[in-house]
């Protein structure tokens, strides 16, 4: 098996003003090139916290405690700004949740694209728009030049979460991010971007963190996942094993709090109270454990 060329280890973060109240709780998951790899929870569960700790985008009211960040072995947490910077620039890529406010409202596709292009690859001018119609033609952009014409209030959700995602796989990263990216979407548009995501991904071999609240998701595209809960990691297996044979009782209420389109007749199940506190419960203990051991 190839080594991770993302790992996180043991990576606890907390409010500056709350030290001793963790939002990352001693976090540990890694993904491999050319892996798929979900990372999975519910709203407030740190999902995103992690997303942005790999890119060095955490609030300024936050800050790591502990644990560390590497890519390809390079652990970004302990290196120089400018760096780190490079490193973070030159191996990874984000797929954020929002495509509207994610592109700039006052400048072109086209402009947005190719600055990508020109800085990492150092492609000229010329070079970095025929790669720019190259990546959307490979997202199924139909007129690609009218796209790169166009500003962004110019096109539909979907049209500009293509460009997302050519944006991403641009500069050839070794890593990219995923955070949600079709929660903005309707569902006959999440159902394609997901192809295309998991498309790209395998045409160019990228190691890719998926980020959702979705476990329909998880099972259409990953192949190994992590489930958060409260800021801890409650499972870290195979997707395969886990729905098959979960092993946190969290994790089994999740799935089967998922609505089943071909079982419609199937009941709606929260998730029980008593998991939520046994979890809680779990999560407690453990922070108790490491407030003793930082003493």
């Amino acid at each position: 098996m190839s080594a991770p060329f993302l790992d996180i280890a043991d990576l606890s973060i907390a409010l500056k003003a709350e030290p001793n109240h963790r939002l990352l709780r001693s976090v540990s998951l890694n993904v491999a090139p050319g892996e798929v790899h979900g990372l999975v929870g519910e709203s407030g569960a740190g999902k995103t916290m992690i997303g942005k700790t790999i890119f060095d985008i955490l609030p300024h009211a936050v800050t790591v405690l502990a644990g560390s960040v590497r890519l390809g072995g390079q652990d970004i947490l302990t290196m120089r700004h400018r760096d780190q910077r490079q490193l973070i620039a030159h191996t990874s890529a984000l797929i954020p949740q929002d495509p509207l406010t994610a592109l700039n409202p006052v400048r072109r596709i086209a402009g947005q694209m190719t600055d990508r292009l020109t800085a990492i690859l150092g492609l000229s001018r010329g070079a970095a728009r025929d790669r720019a119609l190259q990546l959307l033609n490979e997202v199924h952009i139909a007129d690609p030049e009218r796209v790169l014409a166009s500003y962004p209030h110019q096109l539909s959700g979907g049209m500009r979460q293509r460009v997302l995602i050519a944006s991403a796989f641009a500069a050839e990263p070794k890593l990219i991010v995923a955070d949600e990216p079709t929660t903005a979407l309707d569902v006959t548009v999440q159902k394609q971007i997901l192809r295309l995501i998991a498309e790209m991904q395998e045409r160019h071999g990228t190691a890719l963190l998926f980020i959702t609240h979705d476990l329909g998701v998880v099972a259409k595209i990953c192949r190994k996942v992590t489930v958060l809960f409260g800021g801890s990691v409650v499972e870290d297996t195979d997707a395969e094993s886990l729905f098959a044979q979960p092993k946190h009782p969290y994790t089994a209420a999740l799935i089967a709090a998922t609505p089943r389109y071909d079982r419609p007749e199937d009941s709606l199940l929260p998730v029980p109270a008593e998991v939520i506190e046994s979890t809680w419960q779990e999560i407690r203990r453990a922070d108790a454990a490491w407030a003793e051991a930082r003493r």
